[in-house]
Parts: C-alpha cells; structure tokens; sequence
C-alpha cells in the first residue's frame, strides 16, 4: 500500500518535462564525473532524484539531500525498487546550518535559483566539501523577462564566479551548454554549469 502512496507522489513531481530536462543535466553531469568512481557525491537539494540516481554507477556512493521529506520518500522508494546499493537519502535543510557530512563532489541542480542568500549556501557547501573536492552547479543563465519573488530570474557567469570565490572556491568554469522553450517558469532559457574546486 505505502509503496503506491510514494508512486502516485512520484507521478507528480516527475513530469515529462522535469524528466526530460533531468536526462539533459545527467548527460552534461557525467561528462564532469570521468574517473570519479572511489569518489562520495553528494546531490543537494535533490528532489526525488531525477538527476543524481542517473549518475550512481560513476561515483563510489550517492547521498541525496532535499528539505523536503515527501521528495526525499519518493527518492528512498526508487532506490529500493530499482535496486540501487550505492545511494542514500537525508532530510535536511543546510540553510538552517549543515549536518555532519563530507563529500568529494556535491551537485546542485536547479537549487540554487531557489535559495535567497546564495553566498551562505556556497559557504555551507565548500564546508561540506573534502579538500581537492568539486561543487558542480546546474542552473539557469540570468533571464530578465522573470520576476518572481521567491526565485532568483537566473545568474550571470561573472557574478557567480565572484561569490564562488569569495566562498573559498578556488577555481570556476562555467560554460552554458542548453537552449531549451518554455523551461523556466514557462519561458525561453538556457542552462550553464559551473564546476568549481575547493
């Protein structure tokens, strides 16, 4: 019975879309993942998984992190039906102060649009971080045509670059790689990712 609950959430939250842009993100994901298979991921702020639970067979172990527990039981549920041995999932929110983990490389996909104060999450994740480890940051390219009040309208590669560095990363390079119609908030916009070492 409880497994169908976890289905029907699943059906939800995993539109067509949202599927078809999270098979785009693992794709250019795993290009940034060569060679990373004694190393520990972390996906924060991973919903229910669309993009790191493609990615598990690259790394040595998956952690995936949302603060949202009805996420985080739609993820549990796929790792247990699909079989995955490699992959965990934790409730948390890091804005309210990180929990004791580490990781080689921590994946944020389409999070940070949705945290107001992007310079205290960099920090929380370059905390997280063991050292030589590598944030990979997916997100949208700054966009004017969006405003809304809860959601940041995109970011501009120069400024992300900044606060990244003033969080303690060493290094960034950020390259957009997706034009795609109506994927954010029902508009035109193109993603970037941004790989960025401790």
């Amino acid at each position: 019975m409880e497994q169908n609950v976890f289905e029907e959430m699943a059906k939800r939250y995993d539109t067509e879309e949202r599927m078809e842009l999270a098979q785009i993100v693992a794709e250019e994901v795993k290009k940034e993942l060569q060679d990373s298979t004694s190393q520990t991921l972390i996906d924060y702020g991973s919903g229910t998984g669309l993009v790191s639970l493609a990615l598990t067979d690259m790394v040595e172990s998956t952690l995936l992190i949302d603060s949202s527990e009805q996420m985080v039981e739609v993820a549990k549920s796929k790792i247990t039906q699909r079989g995955i041995d490699n992959a965990t999932v934790l409730y948390s929110d890091f804005t309210q102060g990180s929990p004791e983990v580490k990781a080689d490389i921590v994946l944020m996909s389409l999070v940070l649009l949705h945290i107001p104060d992007t310079k205290q999450i960099l920090q929380e994740l370059n905390s997280i971080l063991h050292n030589g480890g590598k944030l990979i940051i997916v997100d949208f390219d700054k966009n004017e045509t969006i405003s809304h009040p809860k959601v940041h309208n995109g970011f501009v590669h120069e400024e992300l670059k900044e606060q990244l560095s003033e969080a303690g990363f060493t290094s960034t390079e950020i390259r957009t790689f997706y034009h795609g119609e109506r994927i954010f908030m029902k508009k035109d916009a193109s993603m970037f990712i941004a790989v960025s070492m401790k």
